[in-house]
């Protein structure tokens, strides 16, 4: 899960003393994610990548006024967002696209399979329910808890309301707890010699 205090700490060495090494650390960072997000909208990884690309251009061309940004996880998945929807708008293509109709899929989920001792069959059952979520849950699922973004956040980022993404957040981890729930019941048990010899 990605953390603003970090982003704020490379943000500030980038402004304040045009450390390049924070800059490729930033990138490295919310490349992927921001990529990712990007193609969703875009549906082209190349214009993903070019999309990205001029964000961090931009990131460097104005990096003595991001120090100042309460929240930068959010100020660059919403700048990926408005660049992606001015491509959208400069190609004439789909002008109203709905947070719906992003391509999103889960890379990971949110937990530690080593924490939770988890098989490798229920790793796989749980990406698939997550991955099988309606769209909207899916990118709220994946913003809060795969990119670390707030309700109030993705609410603003998605410009829906607090109560919208608490109740999709619930019917994700309902499913996810459903899918929690039959996996384990359908674990093997052991017998144990409960005999003392």
């Amino acid at each position: 899960m990605l953390d603003n205090e970090v982003i704020k700490r490379l943000l500030s060495a980038i402004a304040f003393t045009n450390d390049q090494a924070a800059y490729k650390e930033l990138f490295v960072l919310l490349h992927g994610r921001l990529k990712q997000f990007a193609y969703s909208i875009l549906k082209s990884q190349e214009e993903a990548e070019e999309l990205v690309s001029d964000l961090f251009i931009k990131v460097w061309q104005k990096r003595d006024q991001l120090t100042t940004i309460e929240s930068p996880l959010l100020y660059f998945y919403t700048t990926a967002k408005n660049l992606a929807y001015n491509r959208l708008n400069k190609q004439k293509r789909q002008q109203n696209l709905q947070p719906e109709e992003w391509l999103v899929h889960l890379n990971s989920i949110y937990f530690d399979p080593e924490q939770l001792m988890m098989t490798e069959e229920m790793m796989r059952q749980i990406r698939q329910a997550v991955n099988s979520l309606p769209p909207r849950c899916r990118i709220i699922f994946k913003l809060v808890k795969e990119d670390g973004l707030k309700y109030k956040e993705v609410a603003e980022l998605l410009q829906l309301s607090v109560k919208t993404i608490e109740a999709q957040m619930a019917i994700a981890l309902r499913r996810l707890g459903k899918c929690m729930h039959l996996e384990i019941n359908h674990l093997p048990t052991n017998n144990f010699n409960t005999k003392k010899s």
